[in-house]
């Protein structure tokens, strides 16, 4: 018998007013955030990628109910290999890792190990064959890294060098503005 999740992610759909829909059904049942969680972490499971669609609209109302699961979520960042759940996964990394360095409010506390499987995942993303939106999200996550990690600017600046000329305009447009703010 499938859970009251599963068959919410059942009829999910790429529509955004779909997505956003059973992102509302999630916040308004927070008990079913736990679930969300370990679903966007099974790629077995046929609902995976719907499963990390929900959770980038959840964490851009409710990023702090992330807080509890950092470590087993910043832990299995390289368990996923379909593009459709990296891109909303690498986007919710890039809220994580901007909440954690803000310097006021209610932000996320990441350990250090944490912010060592987001910047793995990060450069992973950006190396592989993926599809530039999650390249995007994890240049810019980078760079936020790179204010605090100092080696890490100087190994983003050699890539999107390399890669420059290989890619479409908008990962061109990306590297182009990162690129800008680290000399």
């Amino acid at each position: 018998m499938l859970s009251e999740l599963q068959e919410k992610l059942n009829y999910v759909n790429a529509y955004r007013e779909n997505r956003l829909s059973a992102a509302q059904y999630v916040l308004e049942n927070h008990s079913l955030f736990s679930e969300l969680v370990s679903i966007c972490f099974t790629p077995s499971d046929k609902n995976n990628h719907k499963a990390c669609w929900i959770l980038e609209f959840v964490s851009y109302e409710e990023l702090l109910w992330l807080q509890p699961h950092l470590d087993f979520f910043c832990s299995n960042l390289k368990v996923l290999k379909d593009e459709s759940a990296m891109r909303p996964i690498a986007k919710v990394v890039q809220l994580l890792v901007k909440s954690h360095y803000q310097k006021e409010g209610n932000k996320i506390c990441l350990s250090e190990e944490n912010i060592q499987d987001c910047i793995e995942a990060s450069f992973d993303w950006l190396i592989s064959d993926v599809k530039v939106a999650t390249k995007a999200y994890s240049i810019r996550t980078l760079y936020l890294l790179g204010k605090h990690y100092n080696w890490i600017h100087p190994e983003l600046k050699i890539i999107l060098d390399k890669d420059f000329g290989d890619h479409s305009a908008a990962y061109k447009a990306v590297a182009k503005e990162v690129l800008k703010k680290i000399k």
